[in-house]
Order: C-alpha cells, then structure tokens, then sequence
C-alpha cells in the first residue's frame, strides 16, 4: 500500500474534486440550455398550437411548481439514501420523458403527466448536484459551485435563443433536442456515481426529517431566509406585468443573470460569512423598491435588474455554504430538501398574495411588500454556525 504524505492526499483530492466540477458544469450547460429552450416558449405552444385556455396553462405550470416544491424534502432524504450519482441520473432520465412528452403531447392529460415528470426529475436533480458539490474538498468547493452557478446563468441567457432558432422546425424539434440535452447529463451523472457523495446509512425518512427540525439553528435560519426564493421567482411575473415590452423584459432577464454570474468570483470564497446573505436580501428588496418608488424608465429597469442579480448571486452560494455547514455527515439531502421545501411554500403562498394586490390594482404596495420582505429578512439572518464535525472522507474528498 502506498502512503501519501498529507498535502499529496489533499492535492489528489482537489484533482479529484476539480473532476467532479468539470462534470457537474457539463450537466448544468446541457440539462439548463434545454430547459430554458423549452420553457420559454412552452406556453405559447400550449396556447397557439394546442389551443389550451390561459387558466389552464396556470394550473399545469402550477402543478409543476407544486409538486417538485412539496416533494423536496422526501426527495432530498433519498438522495442521501442511494447517493447523488444514482439520484441525479434517474433525475435526468424522467426530465428525458417529461420533455419527449411535452414535445408529442396533443391533449391534457399528456401535459400534465409531463409536468408532473418535470417536477419529480427536478425534485431529485437539485439536491443530487448540491449533494455531489457539498461533498467537495473545502479548498475547491466555493470555487466549484460559484462556477457551477455561472454555467446556469450562461445557460438561462442562451437557452431561450436556442429554443427559438430550433422552432422553426416546430416544438418537437425543440423538446427533442432537449429530451437528448438531458439524456448527456444522466450519462454524466451516472459517471460520478464513484467520484463523490456517497450514500448515508442514516436514519429513515420520519426520524431523519425530525432530526433536522429539532436543529433549531438551522431551522431559525431556514425560515429567515426562505423569502430568498421568492425575491428571486417574482421578477419573472411582477416585471412582465409591470412594464409590458418584450424588449424591455429580455434586457431585463438577461440582466439579471450577468449580474448573478458576475458577482460570484467575489462571493463564492466569502459566501459563509453571514453579511453575504444580508447583503444578498437587502439588493433584493432595493431592486423591488426602485420598482415601487421611481417611474419605469429603460435606466431604472436595468438597474433594478442588476440588484435583483446581485442579490440572487450573492443569496445562493451563501444558502448553498451555510446548509453545508449546518449539515451533519451524509445529510446533506435532507437540509438541502428541508431549506428548498420551506423556501417554496414562502414562495408559493406569498405569490399569491402579491398576484392578488396585482389584481385589485395595487401594484405599489405589492412591490413595497416585496422589498420590506428582504429588509426584514436581512435584519433576522442569524450569524453563520461553526464548521461541524466531519468524517476523513469529506476533507479527502
């Protein structure tokens, strides 16, 4: 047997580590490049082609957002089970049916039973890539997801372009493209079944989910800081229905994603420090009352973008370091499952109450909600927990 002195150990383990990383970008261009390439034109297909009522398409596309949020948390606590290799390439292997089901679908029922399969692949996907990047070196990974989350800003800029060059060939050509684009990540995730994040051997779901909720600290921090979520998901309809110009909407999105994958060199290595989700919540809330409190012009709405993407890059790494930190060996998954669900029920119920006030005309006070929340949300986010305990493995990578 070959011994390796301690700094050979560790820089075998970042060249493993660096492996990992280089594998999980791959998955995140080719799985986010096909699934904004659909989404963004998704619902003009069910509404022009397939000639489904507005309130329909709501409640597919709630559907999705329903189930993928509820079934977080038992999902999470499954990737801790069977490891996140095998749970993130069975993820990618139900969004290859739910988009090949999207693309040759005519009626209802094949609609909802794809949306339904987007919402367990994504349920599955999310805490597997987080699991395999957790179970990172600590010198490699804030590096890793910082990198991480810039291929997904990438992707969110360059996917809707895409789906629409391939439309031209019709919406099957858009989703089958796709359905392959997450066909290549299952392979990838099926490669690192070996390469990081090994199964748990901890408690079943019901003690396991009630171990976490008998950590006070994390849950106290989990509650503060679900708004984070919610801050970044209503863009996407407050902006549309507030300024009403394509143009205006795209520069807006796009904004927002450059300005997340631009701060990340400045938040990944300082993204355990608790002034960076501070500072990540209060960008929010000043991107929604530069909204409230000044005349939409073309200037303000690309400033108020660029605050939203700063909050949104500063607030997710800072979420993604934290859970590490709270989470004992092999739970992970189930944090991270706890922390997302909890974020989608803030995001789910508080978003119909903006809808609501958007409704009945009262678009001021809805955005003027919307930033008090990440003021609030700020002041209560509690200092970060002390690095607990881990196995020789972790550290090795």
């Amino acid at each position: 047997m070959i011994l390796l002195r301690p700094s050979a150990a560790a820089d075998v383990a970042a060249l493993k580590g660096r492996r990992v990383i280089a594998a999980m970008v791959c998955v995140q261009l080719a799985a986010a490049l096909g699934y904004y390439a659909v989404m963004a034109h998704l619902v003009t297909h069910l509404r022009d082609d397939v000639g489904l009522l507005a309130g329909t398409i709501a409640l597919v596309l709630g559907l999705r957002v329903a189930v993928q949020y509820a079934l977080f948390l038992p999902f999470g606590w499954l990737v801790d089970r069977i490891g996140p290799g095998l749970a993130g390439s069975a993820a990618c292997v139900l969004r290859v049916a739910a988009f090949t089901l999207l693309g040759l679908a005519d009626g209802l029922g094949g609609f909802v039973t794809g949306a339904v399969l987007l919402a367990i692949g994504g349920a599955l996907f999310h805490p597997a890539a987080q699991s395999l990047l957790a179970a990172l070196p600590e010198r490699v990974r804030p590096g890793g997801f910082g990198t991480y989350v810039v291929a997904g800003q990438v992707a969110a800029v360059a996917g809707p372009p895409v789906g629409l060059m391939l439309l031209s060939g019709g919406f099957v050509l858009v989703a089958s493209v796709s359905a392959a684009a997450w066909a290549v990540s299952a392979v990838l995730f099926w490669r690192l079944r070996r390469l990081g994040g090994a199964r748990s051997e901890g408690p079943m779901l019901v003690p396991g989910v009630a171990e976490v909720l008998r950590d006070r600290a994390f849950l106290r921090f989990a509650v503060v800081t679900a708004p984070g979520t919610l801050l970044a998901s209503q863009v996407v309809s407050v902006v549309p229905l507030t300024v009403g110009d394509a143009g205006l909407i795209t520069v807006f999105l796009c904004t927002v994603a450059v300005a997340t994958a631009g701060v990340q060199p400045l938040a990944a290595r300082r993204a355990t420090r608790p002034w960076v989700m501070r500072a990540g919540m209060l960008f929010f809330g000043a991107g929604y009352l530069l909204l409230a409190a000044v005349p939409v012009t073309p200037g303000v709405l690309v400033a108020a973008a660029v605050l939203n993407g700063l909050g949104n890059g500063l607030t997710t790494p800072a979420a993604f370091q934290t859970i590490v930190r709270y989470a004992p060996e092999g739970r992970i998954g189930v944090y991270n499952g706890l922390y997302a669900f909890m974020s989608g029920l803030a995001a789910f119920f508080a978003g119909l109450a903006v809808g609501r006030l958007f409704d009945a005309g009262a678009v001021p006070a809805a955005l003027l909600g919307l930033a008090a929340l990440g003021a609030l949300s700020a002041v209560a986010t509690p200092g970060g927990p002390r690095c607990r305990a881990r196995a020789s493995a972790r550290s090795a990578g």
